[in-house]
C-alpha cells in the first residue's frame, strides 16, 4: 500500500532552517573618534619632535648621567623604604582601628585624623626641624628615665628625616586601605575559623589577610606610584634625589626644560615597571574571582577600536524550528 507524499514528507521532518549569517555592528562613530584622537595625538609628537627649544640632544647628553642616576638611586630607596614603613603600620593601625578596644581604636583614629589632615610637604619640613623641638633624644623606659641620648641633629638627617615623613604620612593611608580590605571579606569566614580553633591571629593570618589581598593590592599600587611621585617633594630639605639633582644641574647650565625632561622620563619608566608589577600581583591574589584574567592595555585599546566579538547583529530568522523525530 503506498503511502501519501505529504505523510511521508511529515515522518522525515521539516526542512532544517538557512544558516544564521552574523553581520557584525559598524561602529562609525567609534572610528570617527579615534581618528580625530590620532590627529590630535600626531600633532602633539610632531610639534615636539620639531620644536628646536626642546633640545633633545641635551636630553640624550643628561639622560643617563651620573648625577642623574645617583639621583634616580636616592628616588628609589626613598619609595621602597617609605612604602615599608607604611605598609607595617598600615596594618597595625588598621588591626588598631577594628579593635574593640576603645584605646587603641581611638589612637588609630586620631593618628590618621592627623597624618591625612595636614599637608605631607608641612609634615616633611617638620621632622627637618625636629631638632627645634628636642635637641636631644632620650631612648629608655616610657615617662622613666632615659639611658640613651642622642644629637637630634645627627640622629635625624635630611634622608631621614624625609623618609620617616612618607612613611608616616603613607601609613596613614594604608590603614584605610587594609581595614577596606579586611572588612570586605565575609564574617562566615571569621566564624569558620573560630569553629575549627583557629585563635584570633591565626584567622587573620591564614584566612582574612589571603583573601583581603584581592582588594588591597590594587589601592596599594597607586599609592607606591604616588609614593614615587611625591618623594620629589623632599627636594625643599635638599635631599638629592631625582628632581633635586636636575635642579641643581639647570641652575648652573640654564637648560632648565631638557633636564625637567629627563627627570620626567625616569619618573616614568619607573612608574612603568611598578604599573607592570601591580598588574601581576593583581592577577596572582585574584585568582579565582572575578576579572581574574583581565586584558592588558594593549589588549583593551585592540578590543576598543575593533569592538568585542558579541557585537554582532543576527538576521532575523525567527525562532528556532526542532524537528519531531518518530518513535
Amino acid at each position: 500500500m503506498a503511502s501519501a507524499p505529504g505523510a511521508e514528507a511529515e515522518a522525515i521532518g521539516p526542512e532544517p532552517p538557512d544558516e544564521i549569517e552574523a553581520v557584525p555592528v559598524r561602529h562609525l562613530g567609534r572610528w570617527i573618534a579615534a581618528g580625530i584622537v590620532l590627529l590630535i595625538v600626531a600633532s602633539v609628537i610632531r610639534s615636539a619632535v620639531t620644536n628646536d627649544r626642546i633640545e633633545w640632544g641635551v636630553v640624550g647628553s643628561y639622560l643617563f648621567d651620573s648625577r642623574v642616576l645617583d639621583g634616580l638611586r636616592l628616588t628609589i630607596e626613598l619609595t621602597v623604604l617609605g612604602m615599608a614603613v607604611g605598609i607595617v603600620l598600615g596594618v597595625l593601625l588598621a588591626l588598631m582601628r577594628l579593635s574593640r578596644n576603645p584605646v587603641l581604636s581611638t589612637v588609630s583614629w586620631v593618628y590618621i585624623w592627623f597624618f591625612r589632615g595636614t599637608p605631607l610637604l608641612v609634615q616633611i619640613l617638620i621632622f627637618f626641624n625636629i631638632a627645634a623641638l628636642y635637641p636631644t633624644i632620650g631612648l629608655g623606659i616610657p615617662l622613666g628615665p632615659s639611658f640613651i641620648h642622642i644629637n637630634g641633629n645627627s640622629l635625624v638627617t635630611p634622608f631621614f628625616a624625609g623618609m620617616l615623613a612618607l612613611g608616616l604620612n603613607e601609613g596613614a593611608y594604608m590603614s584605610e586601605i587594609v581595614r577596606a580590605g579586611i572588612i570586605s571579606v565575609d564574617e562566615g569566614q571569621f566564624d569558620a575559623a573560630k569553629a575549627v580553633g583557629m585563635t584570633q591571629g591565626q584567622t587573620m593570618r591564614r584566612v582574612v589577610l589571603p583573601q583581603a589581598m584581592r582588594v588591597i593590592i590594587p589601592p596599594t599600587g597607586n599609592e607606591t606610584i604616588s609614593m614615587l611621585k611625591n618623594s620629589s617633594l623632599v627636594y625643599v630639605i635638599a635631599v638629592k634625589e631625582l628632581l633635586y639633582t636636575v635642579t641643581l644641574i639647570y641652575s648652573v647650565n640654564y637648560k632648565v626644560i631638557p633636564l625637567l625632561i629627563v627627570a620626567s622620563i625616569w619618573y616614568l619608566a619607573a612608574t612603568t615597571v611598578m604599573s607592570i608589577g601591580q598588574y601581576y600581583l593583581e592577577r596572582h591574589y585574584g585568582r579565582g574571582g572575578p576579572g581574574v584574567q583581565s586584558a592588558t592595555l594593549i589588549e583593551r585599546v585592540f578590543r576598543g577600536i575593533a569592538g568585542r566579538h558579541d557585537d554582532v547583529a543576527t538576521q532575523d530568522q525567527g525562532p528556532p524550528v526542532i524537528p519531531e523525530h518518530k518513535a
